[in-house]
């Protein structure tokens, strides 16, 4: 490779990192697994360390990961750094280590045990009580308190039965896979979102402002190290997991102490023979010097311990026979493709179905019905199709192409414009009905209490709704609600259909992103009304109107027009205009020869003398867009107290920073 190859490769990769780091410390959403993050993040050190004099400060390999953050709590300073490990993929790197640790220490003992898969935290005890509880944050200099969220953890000890002066241990909030289920299920119930993996859940779980929530989703917690104790001699590991069995602290369940890497190895290969038993993910097998000394010798780098690594086991993979691909149509109308294949185990649980994404993942793989795939778990968790033994491909195998009709209502099916999914564009389509009702009610959009994912599915069986407009004729037909009990006895029924009534006063805004038009959520609905005036007004606008609104593209423009030019359509919003909706914009006019007109702000921090909201609806008065994220298009972010990584990124970006009173002077001007 050519320098300017290798600079390439290493500016694709730290992106591709940060960005995947996001997603997983900030976002609780990862998008790869873990496995396919640890091959990035190998890559950029192999060239790192061949290249040397192309490390820069900011690379992912000099960062810890991750960033503290306020939704649960206030940040707290970090008294022991809560640093990540150094992951290994192979035996021989094991054998690495080990050897390297002989050689340096001597003789010294080896802990190997399971790397449970959750959210770090740190628990502080003073005289053997609990007084706080932190994230870790970045881990480097500071967390987030989730104080009284741990509390109502059942594995958390409250109160130790002896007392040291200080105490303070690192362990791993995690959800079982029973409670994982459990807490999709309900989610899915109420019409809410549903989380990818147990450790996403866990960590949206502690970072709830309600620590009933915590307490409801049941999280659990294992301890695997002391972080720093006075008033108690500790001289090992081990020493410190046997005082803390006898203070009734969860340690980790299994562990082995060995003497050589023979051991170390059975040990990890224990853990990973019986893995896919566990009611908890697990990511790795971890390996860590006993003696506490030892590991003062050995010290830390930035990043990493020098005293342990992480050994990550490779996905689990396993071929099946591919019988079917079923599609479905969701509430956009978005047809996604599914693999139907014979039951295989993965990780201790079934598996027959897994996402084919849309035509060209099917194209790239080239998967048939009748193929031989192998499928693995994504995060532990997500099964998904790798590839195709195309040695075992039946001879009559055909390649897979979507159909020119929607499965459901046989309307014809339209692709994306540069995109790769199909789409059904009826909107009266049945598969899309349920999904659509649910959309129309939810808080985004016209927040209607008491309708939702136990009621709405039942409405449409018992014929009540065929269509958004429906749900305010409901109120005609009391009588039969009640003697049905679908929203339950009189009291709740007129309850909800209270709600529905009051519901109609809603801004046109809250109306149109409950439509459900494709690329329409709550932020261009804002700007569609606050440029058009009204939805009828909406209505007849052309594809080349609705360019020129802002953060309006060409693909959403098209789909708005289309929505409208479909008769259909329009007879709804006469339909609703009919019963009572509000589809005129009332909000105060926006001040168009104003300095803000047209900018784009972010909020970031306390103002003073400004809730966020205020400070938003001033700046919207005036034609402003406030976002809620810094990007190259960002005009000012206007930073108040304690503001955080916005402003770095804003600072590193160039972005003109205003402070609270020079944005008040723009305002006067």
């Amino acid at each position: 490779m050519s320098i300017e190859e290798i600079k390439a490769e290493l500016v694709k990769l730290r992106r591709e990192i940060k960005h995947h780091s996001k997603k997983y410390y900030d976002d609780d959403a990862p998008e790869i697994s873990d496995y396919e993050f640890d091959k990035l993040m190998r890559r950029l050190k192999e060239i790192e360390a061949a290249y040397p004099e192309f490390i820069t400060p900011n690379s992912p390999t000099q960062i810890v990961g991750g960033t503290a953050r306020r939704t649960a709590g206030k940040l707290v300073p970090h008294d022991v750094p809560m640093l990540s490990l150094q992951d290994v993929f192979s035996r021989d790197e094991v054998e690495e280590f080990v050897n390297d640790m002989i050689e340096k220490l001597g003789a010294p003992e080896f802990v190997v045990e399971e790397k449970i898969d959750g959210l770090s935290v740190a628990l502080r005890y003073r005289n053997g009580e609990l007084v706080q509880a932190i994230t870790r944050g970045d881990g480097i200099t500071q967390g987030e308190d989730v104080t009284e969220n741990v509390r109502v953890i059942d594995d958390v000890v409250k109160k130790l039965i002896d007392a040291p002066t200080y105490f303070e241990i690192r362990g791993e909030v995690y959800m079982t896979k029973k409670n994982f289920e459990y807490v999709n299920a309900r989610q899915e119930r109420l019409g809410l979102k549903i989380f990818a993996n147990p450790r996403n859940c866990a960590a949206g779980t502690l970072r709830q402002l309600d620590s009933r929530i915590v307490a409801e989703r049941k999280l659990s917690m294992f301890v695997f190290n002391l972080q720093a104790a006075e008033g108690v001699d500790l001289q090992s590991h081990v020493d410190a997991y046997d005082f803390m069995k006898r203070n009734g602290i969860k340690i980790i369940h299994d562990y082995a102490v060995c003497k050589n890497f023979a051991e170390v190895w059975a040990a990890i290969e224990k853990i990973g023979g019986y893995r896919e038993n566990l009611d908890y993910g697990i990511d790795g097998a971890v390996v860590k010097v006993n003696n506490f000394s030892q590991r003062e010798e050995l010290g830390a780098t930035s990043k990493v311990p020098r005293w342990a690594i992480a050994y990550k086991y490779p996905p689990d993979e396993k071929e099946t026979v591919l019988r079917k691909i079923e599609l479905s149509v969701g509430r956009t109308g978005r047809v996604t493709p599914t693999a139907i294949f014979d039951p295989i185990i993965l990780n201790g649980t079934r598996v027959e179905r897994a996402t084919l994404h849309n035509q060209d993942f099917i194209d790239g793989l080239d998967v048939r019905v009748g193929d031989t795939i192998r499928v693995y778990k994504s995060g532990e968790i997500i099964p998904k199709v790798s590839g195709v033994n195309l040695e075992k491909r039946p001879e009559n195998s055909a390649p897979f192409k979507f159909p020119a009709d929607c499965p459901v209502c046989n309307h014809a099916l339209e692709r994306d414009e540069d995109a790769a999914d199909f789409r059904c564009v009826n909107p009266n389509c049945p598969a899309q009905l349920e999904n659509h009702l649910l959309n129309f009610v939810g808080r985004p959009a016209m927040d209607i209490k008491g309708l939702g994912g136990t009621s709405i599915p039942k409405l449409i069986a018992a014929g009540f709704l065929g269509n958004v407009a429906d749900v305010y004729k409901l109120s005609e037909r009391r009588d039969e609600l009640i003697a049905q009990k679908i929203l339950g006895r009189e009291k709740n029924t007129d309850k909800v259909l209270a709600a529905i009534e009051q519901s109609k006063k809603n801004s046109p805004i809250k109306l149109l992103t409950g439509l459900g038009i494709f690329g329409v959520g709550g932020a261009a609905a804002k700007n569609l009304i606050r440029h058009f005036g009204g939805l009828l007004q909406l209505s007849k606008a052309t594809v080349d109107d609705l360019k020129n609104v802002h953060d309006v593209g060409d693909v959403t423009a098209r789909h708005i027009a289309e929505f409208f030019s479909d008769e259909t359509n329009i007879k709804l919003l006469e339909e609703l205009k009919a019963l009572g909706l509000n589809l005129e914009d009332d909000s105060p006019k926006v001040e168009s020869d104003s300095k803000i007109a047209g900018k784009s702000f972010v909020l970031t921090g306390t103002l003073e003398n400004y809730s966020r909201d205020d400070a938003t609806k001033l700046i919207e008065e005036r034609g402003g867009i406030v976002k809620s994220s810094v990007s190259k298009i960002t005009d000012f972010v206007i930073a108040g107290e304690d503001a955080g990584s916005k402003l770095a990124k804003a600072s590193q970006l160039g972005i003109k920073i205003l402070s609270e009173s020079e944005f008040e002077k723009m305002l006067d001007a």
